[in-house]
């Protein structure tokens, strides 16, 4: 009897898995493991590794009712080597098994842990994405820039969702970007919070040791909420199309204070993480909008972030390479502030989107892009220091959807890869698009002197800096026209104040 190794690993906890369909319930032994190396090549948010320990935990048990023999090894295991590829070998030495497969991780990093492990793998493709790398390459070929826009169309074809017999878009229209930028409303009373689910005994023992092994780490394990189970993700998901899909697409650009969720669906780390799939999280939608019950903006904005940018966002990883994250095309290299690990900062917007993000190992995308990622592109940090931030703090993140989010889409580190202009502001949109400035210590209306909003001080420093390269982007000349229309004096001073604030941001000053 030829016995192998099946891997399943923490983000792979979906029962159609191209690795256990390979394999036999007869023969193999499935490994899960809870190990060191994964939780430790970055300081990853205590609640994220609770909710994987949990849901790991959970779907060991589902597969050994299911007919498979599986090894499962827990993080204080004494026996516990620490590494995905120690843990394969160990069980090899065990089962008597010679060689493992698995199912393609979403990093690089554990790809070739494998692939030069020292027991042979043979990794399937992860066909849980809608797109292959196969099709994503043909896909990109011979274009001149990878758009977002055009790589959704082809999706919404394939896939036939929101689209009319005929083959044309629902409503004539692929795209209700245009309705979904309404500023933040004055009542939410009606916006729902997303389910929340009681620890039960597993989440309970899991809790009491990521507190006991991880609980000095940046990030709060209290009220802890999240499903660990595919059932609980589904009546999640079911929750969030009843009550909060109708205004997600009104309000999905809104930020309101002491509102880390809004109208938002918090579905991305039950996706990331195996316990829901692309489809029928978009049927769901989809079948909202057919019974009356949610607009066409809404349903349509919430496909394309699944169907049009999650899987776009992968295509580019794979297509761009190992050495992606580690672009930094603009040069950048200020240390990240204090401020991003406490939110001790007299910002607003930067304290209520760290704060959150403290608490609840989340922060909603106009968060992450127009207020933390907006302010580091504008102050010039260091991408990669950026990059691994979100990659630490965010409970949804792994590299292959954080790093062309970060380095490209966010840092513009990439050098347009991804973003065809870099996504900064000055405070005015933020100012639009939340009530945060009502209650900050700096002015939005102050553009220089004393007590002038950051954001604006430094978007002009950023644009000045970069004039070289940005100046000649067509979406780009109007800001430099009305640089260019200021007096001299102003952009003197401007320029002046901005780099007093940022000296004073290096030194540890609170700003």
């Amino acid at each position: 009897m030829v016995r192998r190794l099946v891997l399943v690993l923490g983000d792979q906890l979906s029962d159609d898995l191209s690795a256990l369909r390979e394999g036999s319930k007869e023969t193999d032994v499935v490994v899960m493991a809870e190990v060191r190396a994964e939780t430790d090549y970055v300081a990853h948010h205590p609640k994220k590794i609770a909710f994987l320990f949990a849901a790991m935990r959970k779907h060991a048990e589902r597969l050994r009712a299911d007919g498979w023999e599986v090894r499962y090894t827990k993080l204080d295991d004494p026996e516990n080597t620490h590494s995905i590829p120690g843990e394969l070998l160990r069980a090899a030495d065990a089962t008597g098994a010679t060689e493992a497969i698995g199912t393609e991780p979403g990093e690089f990093r554990l790809i070739a842990a494998l692939e030069d492990g020292p027991l042979p793998t043979h990794l399937f493709p992860d066909d849980r994405f809608l797109c292959s790398h196969a099709e994503f390459e043909a896909w990109a070929e011979g274009r001149k820039e990878l758009r977002m826009e055009w790589f959704y169309r082809e999706m919404r074809r394939k896939t036939g969702l929101l689209m009319d017999a005929d083959g044309k878009p629902e409503g004539d229209r692929w795209n209700y970007d245009h309705d979904n930028r309404k500023p933040a409303p004055d009542d939410v009373s009606d916006a729902s919070a997303p389910m929340r689910f009681t620890p039960d005994e597993t989440v309970e023992e899991v809790l009491a040791l990521v507190k006991a092994q991880f609980g000095n780490r940046y990030g709060s394990l209290d009220d802890f909420w999240l499903g660990t189970e595919p059932g609980q993700a589904r009546r999640a998901l079911a929750h969030w199309v009843k009550h909060n899909l109708p205004k997600f697409g009104d309000f999905q650009d809104a930020m309101v204070t002491g509102e880390p969720y809004l109208y938002h669906a918090v579905l991305s780390i039950y996706m990331n993480a195996g316990l829901l799939g692309w489809r029928e999280v978009c049927e769901a939608a989809v079948e909202a909008y057919r019974r009356g019950e949610a607009p066409i903006n809404a349903v349509e904005g919430f496909v394309r972030q699944i169907i049009g940018w999650r899987e776009y966002i992968r295509g580019v990883y794979f297509l761009e390479g190992p050495n992606y994250p580690q672009r930094n095309e603009l040069g950048h290299d200020r240390n990240l502030p204090e401020f991003w690990w406490t939110g001790e900062t007299d910002m607003r917007c930067v304290h209520e989107a760290v704060r959150a993000t403290m608490d609840n190992a989340y922060a909603h995308h106009i968060q992450r892009l127009m207020v933390t990622g907006n302010f580091g592109l504008l102050a010039g940090l260091d991408p990669q220091q950026v990059s691994e931030w979100y990659l630490i703090v965010y409970a949804d993140a792994y590299e292959w959807v954080e790093a062309p989010n970060v380095v490209g889409m966010s840092q513009f580190a990439d050098g347009g890869v991804v973003a065809s202009k870099p996504y900064v502001s000055s405070g005015a949109y933020i100012d639009r698009m939340s009530d945060h400035c009502q209650h900050c210590a700096y002015s939005v209306k102050t553009k220089v002197g004393k007590g002038a909003c950051p954001f604006n001080l430094l978007y002009w420093h950023f644009l000045n800096r970069h004039r070289a390269r940005f100046e000649d982007n067509p979406r780009m000349g109007n800001m430099y026209r009305t640089w260019d229309r200021m007096d001299a004096a102003r952009r003197d001073a401007v320029i002046a104040d901005a780099e007093a604030w940022l000296a004073r941001m290096e030194a540890g000053e609170r700003v």
